[in-house]
């Protein structure tokens, strides 16, 4: 024995419910850009820097200074940069922070520092650099 449903309840077996064909390639085309957006953010954010530092070594001169050695590796040489230089103390307290210039030369470049600091130092490091030099550290 069969039972018939009533149509207006559950609708008729014989029709199709697929969407029109232009909301396929509406989709593909969002998600096309979606996947541009997401490879150029992730480019810009965790692509190649313009201007990288790394300190090479550190020396704990005295209870008041440290001697901080680094190499600033930038894409545009003939560009003066400015990099900070901090030392922390054994607390992790930032005990002292410096802004050298970095004048223009070669792509690496390698300097040293001497850093003034309030406590004992255990630590000396490249905070960051830029190209944005400030006037009061511009040579010309």
């Amino acid at each position: 024995m069969t039972t018939q449903r009533p149509a207006g309840r559950y609708g008729s077996r014989g029709r199709s419910t697929t969407a029109p064909k232009w909301t396929r390639w509406v989709l593909l085309g969002g998600v096309l850009v979606l996947g541009v957006v997401v490879a150029v953010v992730g480019y810009t954010k965790f692509g190649p820097k313009p201007i990288e530092a790394d300190h090479t070594s550190f020396e704990v001169v005295d209870d008041n200074s440290v001697r901080v050695a680094f190499e600033v590796t930038r894409d545009q040489p003939d560009q003066a940069a400015v990099c900070v230089i901090d030392a922390r103390a054994q607390d992790g307290d930032e005990s002292g922070r410096k802004e050298v210039l970095v004048p223009p030369g070669n792509v690496t470049t390698q300097l040293t520092t001497v850093l003034h600091t309030s406590k004992r130092a255990v630590l000396g490091e490249v905070f960051g650099c830029s190209y944005q030099v400030p006037a009061y550290l511009s040579t010309d």
